[in-house]
């Protein structure tokens, strides 16, 4: 079992309060992402949960059980951090054995967790390699699988790729996704990068200033997102946000729409203006569209075959279906 509940959970350096009265509870077995700018205390918030931040104040729950005041390695998780923090004089394999040796685990068993860790990660084969041999991606394989063994109640992933390049990133978010589906134990993990949250998460945490904006699986918050910040950080490219006359004929302060939801053409359509950027990708076109009067910059998505350049006047249609509305608060408007 690995339920986590934050209840009331403040945490302040000195006299600045870094989380506010928070509270949060992630279900056994979730895959879920803590997400937000820089310094949005989404890394703090995992550090509490681990027990290597003290709480201020408020409770952490695990299983049900009081761990606030608990030692880190006796919360039964296991965290998995930005830097591999792997031993180089060591093998993969004794890399691996590490925790399980600090916690006198019978060497047969340790062996059995070793094993079933390197197939689970595809690295029996490296398994009497040093971590120099390995690549990045490699070499976070070892981390993780070092967490395995260690069979604990929930994962804690601290930005785990942002030491890769782009092509692992990717190969990596799959393999952590899989892994996930394989052990059905939860995970908690701590990213800046919003395709990650997407991608991965069965629920997302959007944090700012340590405050919770919205908690929702992916869709919910693509499709519903509660206020102009999460409308902002979710979804790539962001929402283009449209005020004045535009906004108010249509009920409200600021109107959202997305790149993907704008339809593009020659000569017909409500807005007008001009590209003043293309990018082409291959199977999509983004075109940054300038002079509608609407907003400085409209962005959108379209298919990769449509070539409109710098210069062309083009007309832009969004689909009113999909228009998100906010007040002057910047909320969603139901």
């Amino acid at each position: 079992m690995g339920q986590i509940t934050l209840e009331n959970v403040t945490k302040s350096f000195g006299s600045t309060e870094v989380i506010p009265p928070l509270d949060l509870t992630i279900e056994d077995g979730e895959f879920c992402v803590f997400v937000g700018p820089s310094g949005c205390g989404k890394s703090t918030l995992l550090r509490l949960i681990a027990g290597l931040e003290d709480v201020t104040s408020g409770q952490i729950l695990i299983d049900g059980a009081e761990a606030t005041t608990t030692p880190p390695s006796k919360r039964g998780l296991a965290m998995v951090f930005q830097s591999y923090a792997l031993y180089p004089h060591m093998s993969v394999r004794k890399n691996i054995a590490f925790p399980m040796r600090m916690a006198k685990i019978p060497a047969e068993e340790q062996e059995r967790r070793i094993e079933a860790a390197a197939r689970a990660l595809n690295l029996t084969d490296y398994l009497d390699r040093r971590p120099g041999q390995l690549s990045g991606g490699q070499r976070q394989r070892v981390a993780i699988g070092r967490a395995i063994v260690r069979e604990p109640a929930a994962f804690l992933f601290d930005e785990p790729l942002s030491n890769l390049d782009a092509a692992l990133r990717v190969g990596m978010r799959l393999e952590i996704s899989e892994l996930h589906e394989r052990l059905k134990t939860t995970m908690i993990y701590v990213t800046h990068d919003q395709v990650e949250a997407m991608t991965m998460a069965d629920k997302i945490v959007v944090l700012r200033a340590g405050h919770i904006e919205q908690v929702g699986s992916p869709l919910d918050l693509y499709r519903a997102p509660r206020n102009l910040f999460v409308a902002g950080f979710i979804g790539s490219p962001k929402m283009n946000f449209i005020e004045g006359e535009e906004a108010a004929r249509r009920g409200a302060a600021t109107i959202g729409i997305r790149p993907e939801h704008i339809a593009v053409s020659t000569d017909s359509g409500p807005w007008a203006g001009t590209v003043s950027v293309s990018e082409h990708l291959g199977s999509d076109t983004f075109f940054h569209v300038q002079g509608t009067g609407l907003a400085e910059t409209i962005t959108v998505r379209a298919d990769g075959e449509v070539g409109f350049r710098h210069g062309d006047r083009i007309h832009l249609t969004p689909r009113d279906d999909v228009i998100h509305r906010f007040d002057e608060q910047g909320l969603r408007i139901a």
